[in-house]
């Protein structure tokens, strides 16, 4: 059982190309969405939850996708969904530094589960959630990097009709 954790805020087709690739590894896939106030997402929990339902409906035919909200510390998350791996995207080189730190200190702290890294798809490597926020709030397109229907909330998130 594998655990995609993240905030996706939101939900960017990077995203979507790291879980199409974890469903092949695992049976079934817990998307941890992480509660993080601190963050000032633009969209509500419930609203990212339901999102990430509906953009990863298309892989149920591969394993088991169950999207959750979870808050605190990672690996007691883990532990209570029972993963066996962390899944990890990783888009440049800045992500390694990050993740490596993150991982280390991870397995210090529960050395039975494992942190696996799938590198971003060349194409997705440049998208951030943060990043598509402030292109739309500043009039750009962002409909390479999100899909239709997430566009079309962003863009009325932030006052702009898609």
């Amino acid at each position: 059982m594998g655990l995609y954790p993240g905030t996706f805020d939101p939900v960017t087709n990077g995203h979507i190309d790291i879980i199409g690739r974890a469903v092949k590894l695992v049976d079934k896939l817990v998307i941890g969405v992480a509660i993080n106030e601190g963050k000032g997402p633009l969209f509500t929990l419930d609203e990212r939850v339901e999102m990430l339902q509906q953009e990863t409906a298309k892989f149920q035919n591969i394993a088991e996708i169950e999207v959750q909200p979870f808050k605190g510390l990672l690996m007691h998350y883990a532990r209570e969904v029972n993963a066996q791996i962390i899944v990890r995207g990783l888009r440049a080189v800045a992500d390694f530094e990050y993740e490596f730190q993150m991982t280390a200190m991870n397995q210090q702290l529960d050395r039975e589960i494992e942190t696996v890294f799938l590198m971003a798809d060349p194409r997705h490597q440049a998208v951030a959630s943060r990043l598509v926020k402030e292109i739309a709030t500043l009039g750009g397109d962002i409909h390479k990097f999100v899909s239709a229907n997430v566009a079309a909330r962003v863009l009325e998130k932030v006052g702009r009709s898609s």
